[in-house]
């Protein structure tokens, strides 16, 4: 542990948040903490309330504790600022008038201290099929979860054991439920329910990597210390959704209706792998029985909801 924290000299003019212009990384967080709440959100991507609350954790678990020059509120709020804003070391001294080294010091002080109350906000998967599938009739029984399990991708995957995605070339028309265009064929219907159910996934990333933009792409971090970085933003994220489920960010990506969710929200600059079976680097190898499989797996469900979809129709 630290015994003592140099401080630099310098000016921060790229980052300063608006409305805060002090000298100081010292009493820039003292503002920001004493000021709305909405600057604690803004620059430190909780409330004021939820960053004590995790200041007060960090310090009964004897995890973190005061320095000389800086206390633990101040190396949060470091920690916070690089992540929340996807800044380097040097933005980040010239702001708190720290050396680079004692920047870096505290931030990886942080990221252990946080790695290591992150399973305190991890709820290991289990063989339940969630509610949201279980108790909407347009994904239960198609999209329960089998033996095995798989994941639902975009395109930009191949549909292989594990993965299932949606048929290529095929359009995904978003008015099922609105009195637009019909889908014509099942491999149109299964695309279309198969986007609502990814969406899901790709909100929660999206309110994941809005928090902390660090996560849009690999920071200039050791390769370890960019999977604790993963870890820990997650546990945040979730620390986050435990004490204030009505977070903005997280209100920005919850909507009510599938059209809303659809439309609204804009699309995640991610770059994804290209999946390719063929590929020898990605140490991904199928036999063609296995594809099959993966392909008659992928068709009995679309069939499944067509012949179910067609039968509604039916009755109505």
């Amino acid at each position: 542990m630290e015994n003592s924290d140099d401080e630099k000299d310098g000016v921060f003019s790229n980052y300063m948040p608006k409305e805060l212009s002090l000298p100081n990384g010292t009493k820039f967080v003292d503002e920001v903490l004493s000021g709305q709440s909405d600057h604690c959100l803004e620059n430190f991507r909780m409330d004021k309330q939820a960053f004590y609350k995790l200041c007060d954790i960090l310090h009964s678990k004897g995890l973190l504790r005061h320095t000389n020059r800086i206390k633990i509120e101040e190396q949060l709020a470091i920690f916070l600022f690089i992540i929340g804003h996807n800044l380097r070391t040097r933005a980040v001294q010239e702001l708190f008038r720290y050396s680079g080294e004692t920047i870096s010091r505290h931030f990886n002080n942080v990221l252990n201290a946080i790695m290591a109350i992150s399973l305190d906000f991890f709820q290991p998967p289990g063989s339940d099929i969630p509610p949201e599938i279980l108790e909407d009739p347009r994904f239960y029984p198609y999209f329960k979860v089998p033996e095995g399990k798989y994941y639902l991708v975009d395109n930009k995957y191949s549909n292989m054991p594990g993965f299932i995605a949606p048929y290529n070339g095929i359009s995904c028309h978003l008015n099922e439920y609105s009195g637009g265009y019909p889908p014509r064929d099942s491999r149109e219907l299964f695309n279309q329910r198969h986007a609502v159910l990814r969406n899901t996934t790709d909100r929660s990333f999206g309110a994941l990597k809005s928090r902390f933009p660090i996560l849009m792409s690999a920071p200039p971090y050791p390769l370890q210390t960019q999977v604790k970085l993963v870890v820990a933003a997650c546990a945040l994220h979730n620390y986050i959704r435990r004490e204030k489920p009505g977070d903005l960010i997280f209100k920005m990506y919850e909507h009510d209706t599938v059209l809303q969710m659809e439309e609204s929200l804009p699309p995640l600059e991610v770059e994804h792998p290209l999946m390719q079976v063929e590929n020898p680097a990605l140490d991904v190898a199928f036999d063609t029985e296995q594809l099959e499989f993966s392909s008659q797996l992928r068709d009995s469900i679309s069939g499944e909801i067509w012949d179910d979809y067609i039968s509604d129709l039916s009755t109505m």
